[in-house]
């Protein structure tokens, strides 16, 4: 955390919503000063104890008033961002005005220039804890209140907000009406020049809004983006009994955004990529959905119902995104989302699980906000959708709904904990889910499930099981409904024979379920546990289904068995189970014929991960060949223009050292019939080339000139920092301690580019320094910043005992902070698992 950034400890959150209850706000900005503040007017009016003490958080540029009841506030009242107030009344009014910093960090009032066009584009980002360098506020999410802004800004641009407008703007002055009851964390509004698109659907005013430069992509896809809303609108109101209850339902896509998204009620904001300016996979468009379904499914999870505290974090986002996938899956034409699950989402939780710093979906105890925003993760993420899909497959779905149902009707508008909701969809299921939650939301870790079997001289089954086993330092067993899978090989492929269900019950069976249901059955070419995906564990084939894996994976019907196939490979590599080099070789036998296009993606991306710290320097290259070769023969047998070719056409550039045929496909030579090489696959063409010393300085600022765009000045600064050159590598480095002029996303790009596998050498004396400099470069930069880069930057490829020891003098250190702590724990995980893969 930066110097002077006091956190807020749970202690402190109840002693003051014991104290007080804040009845609204009224938000006065003003936009149209310079370009580094704005002005800011926050009334609050809060009942409390008469005589308590309390304080407010605001974080100026500089204090212009304060006033309590009428009464100016001293001037030492305000120190390290919170505002004390002594003596309160019954009933309180606090006044304070005050100019605020606008920020290039993508957290409080971001303010961006586009490089396109030279327009400035505003947004605000309220979460985790930044409203106070927006608004003075009792920065809680059990501290609800309505919310009425007010805006005044250049007359030429356009200003959205949570609140429904309050009339036609006048003169530059926006009034907007006050919302309902909502959390701090919650409260946004964008300002600007944006491009807009309205629509209407169900009563519910629709709008979407970009930047200016992309607006014509926007206006190309906002028939689909309009199609989705509605569709998942309309399906979260067959679910839930309370409608959407924010009135208009805004989607901005903004410049810089830290995050996917954000789930501000009646102004969601997204980061801006997925405004499309390039050719897309057809998984990268479901990925949108997703989002667009996740934010959505907030407006009830977090929104309408807020956790009273961090600790019960997965009350938002462990259900939003079950229901993004689901409901996406439902509603949308997107209806392989499982699959995709199955690939990408599931598989972060389960790296995120089985690191040292793992946590319960639901820990119980989050002591404070900068231990609250470490728990934004694949856990508190996938790990509970996962979870969640499981507890459905458990009670059934009509008791699962009802008891979402009960939990909205006890709790809108207000907060909520676990224990609230465990209620509801006990009462409503009629099952007792104490012992359940125990062992899935508050215990961490894993379980893996293999399979045992035993054959006769025919090949029947004589005795198959399925055995149950945890971490030792993370012993629990847990009950698993589960599907198993038999498939054979016959002239058409691999083909289902039969599914069975069953039920894992570690009480009954001490983790050890046989499977009676098999015996004198034929085996099967693969037996598939977790068939299905219906629960939560890491799978391992028994011996013969694993050896069949290069016959039946090519000509298996079911994507998301495929996926859950794919899934287990790739984390018994992780977990040096089996070679990289065997999963190179799969690759090669099964991913030229795979019709999955996130399947493809997510499996190529996966595999160059861990050819680039799995694989020895000697054996590298030629792994690298065979990914190449897998990626030719995609390429080869994909049509023209479809997502398969872009993916297979990525997956090259990203392989190859041919250095001439990537210069030909900039020249537009040899280009695949159908391949676009649009602005981004330029850049990914540049970006392989600025790797292996193809392109140099000139090359990469004639490509941004052609390109000057966000996302191209992006795209230059991660180019930059690839270069094998000296010079290049001291001023990335440079840049990214202690630059703070530089905004988040570009210090990203040049974080993202930095080390490089064939650059070992050149990088070396950079180890030691990442040990030595991180720290100042946490004290100077905001948390998220300071965290993204401290993983980005991390020397992950450099696989050696010295960067493992440099890690743990790191960690000695008693001062460091929280966010950069559990970086370097996390990432040395990566390098120690590296090593093993090696051994």
């Amino acid at each position: 955390m930066m110097v002077g950034m006091p956190i807020l400890t749970r202690a402190e959150a109840t002693t003051r919503a014991a104290t007080i209850t804040v009845t609204g706000y009224e938000i006065d900005l003003d936009l149209t000063g310079g370009a580094e503040t704005f002005r800011s007017r926050t009334t609050v009016r809060f009942t409390a104890e008469p005589g308590a003490t309390t304080f407010i958080e605001v974080e100026p540029a500089a204090l212009g008033s304060a006033r309590l009841n009428g009464a100016a506030l001293p001037a030492d009242a305000l120190a390290e961002h919170r505002l004390t107030l002594t003596g309160l009344a019954a009933d309180n009014e606090l006044t304070v005005e005050a100019d605020m910093a606008y920020s290039n960090t993508g957290e409080g009032l971001h303010r961006f220039v586009d490089p396109a066009d030279g327009n400035v584009y505003l947004y605000a980002q309220s979460f985790l804890d930044a409203a106070r360098r927006i608004f003075a506020c009792f920065d809680q999410p059990d501290l609800k209140a309505p919310v009425r802004l007010s805006v005044t800004a250049p007359e030429d641009w356009l200003v959205a907000a949570n609140g429904m407008p309050a009339g036609a703007p006048s003169g530059g002055r926006h009034e907007f009406a006050p919302t309902p009851p909502m959390s701090t964390y919650l409260v946004s509004v964008i300002a600007g020049p944006y491009h807009a698109r309205t629509a209407e659907h169900d009563g519910i005013p629709l709008a979407l809004y970009c930047r200016r430069s992309l607006a014509e992509y926007l206006d190309a896809d906002a028939d689909e983006l309009f199609t989705i809303t509605r569709q998942c609108l309309d399906r979260y109101h067959e679910m839930f009994d309370v409608r959407y209850p924010y009135g208009h339902y805004q989607q901005a896509f903004v410049p810089e955004f830290n995050a996917g998204a954000m789930e501000n009620p009646g102004l969601v904001t997204f980061r801006d990529e997925f405004v499309f300016r390039s050719a897309v996979t057809d998984s990268q468009r479901e990925q949108r959905a997703i989002v667009v379904a996740h934010e959505m499914a907030h407006m009830w999870f977090g929104d309408l119902v807020t956790m009273a505290w961090w600790d019960d974090l997965w009350l938002n986002e462990s259900f939003a995104d079950y229901l993004g996938v689901r409901v996406a899956a439902e509603a949308t034409r997107f209806d392989g989302t499982w699959t995709s699950f199955a690939m990408g989402d599931k598989a972060w939780g389960l790296r995120a699980d089985q690191r040292p710093s793992t946590h319960p979906v639901a820990p119980d105890e989050v002591a404070d906000t900068a231990m609250a925003l470490l728990n934004f993760d694949g856990i508190s993420y996938a790990k509970g959708a996962a979870v969640l899909k499981q507890l459905v497959a458990w009670v059934g779905e009509k008791p699962f709904l009802a008891g979402l149902n009960a939990h909205f009707a006890a709790h809108a508008y207000g907060n909520a904990t676990l224990a609230d909701l465990l209620a509801a969809l006990s009462e409503a299921s009629g099952r007792d889910l104490s012992a359940w939650s125990d062992v899935w939301l508050r215990r961490s870790q894993v379980n893996t499930l293999r399979a045992e079997t035993a054959r006769d001289s025919e090949g029947r089954y004589t005795a198959v099981a399925i055995a149950q086993t945890a971490p030792p330092d993370h012993p629990t067993l847990r009950p698993h409904r589960l599907g198993l899978g038999l498939y054979d090989l016959t002239a058409d492929g691999a083909a289902l024979r039969g599914r069975l269900e069953l039920d894992l019950d570690p009480a009954t069976d001490g983790g050890h379920t046989p499977v009676p249901e098999l015996t004198g059955a034929a085996a099967p070419d693969l037996l598939l546990l977790n068939d299905g995906d219906l629960t939560y564990a890491k799978i391992r084939l028994d011996a013969a289904s694993a050896a069949a894996l290069p016959q039946v994976l090519p000509t298996l019907r079911d994507p998301l068995a495929r996926a859950v196939l794919w899934a287990a490979v790739l984390d018994a590599v992780v977990d040096a189970e089996r070679p990289v080099a065997d999963l190179v070789s799969l690759v090669l036998a099964a991913l030229p014929v795979e019709t999955e296009v996130v399947i493809v993606e997510h499996v190529l991306r996966t595999t160059r991960s861990l050819v680039d710290r799995y694989a020895v320097p000697d054996t590298r290259p030629a792994a690298l060949e065979l990914l190449a070769s897998a990626c030719e023969r995609l390429l080869g047998a994909s049509a023209p223009g479809s997502s398969g070719q872009l993916a297979a056409a990525r997956g090259l550039i990203g392989a190859t050292s041919d250095t001439a045929r990537l210069r030909g496909w900039l020249a537009g030579d040899g280009v695949p019939a159908g391949l676009a090489v649009d602005a981004d696959l330029r850049w990914l063409i540049r970006y392989r080339q600025a790797v292996l010393g193809d392109a140099g300085p000139d090359d990469i600022e004639a490509e941004l000139a052609g390109d000057r765009s966000a996302t191209g000045e992006q795209w230059a600064a991660r180019c930059h920092a690839a270069r094998p050159d000296p010079a290049a590598k001291a001023r990335a480095w440079a840049t990214l301690i202690g630059d703070t002029s530089v905004s988040n996303r570009l210090l990203e790009s040049a974080a993202a580019g930095f080390w490089q596998p064939e650059q070992l050498e050149l990088t070396d004396g950079y180890v030691e320094r990442y040990f030595a400099e991180m720290p100042e470069m946490a004290r100077v930069r905001p948390n998220q910043v300071a965290e993204r880069v401290a993983i980005a930057a991390y020397p992950t490829v450099v696989v050696e005992p010295r960067t493992r020891e440099l890690a743990a003098r790191l960690l000695a250190a008693a001062d460091l902070p929280a966010l950069l702590r559990r970086a370097v724990v996390d990432c040395d995980d990566d390098v120690r698992r590296a090593l093993a893969a090696r051994r």
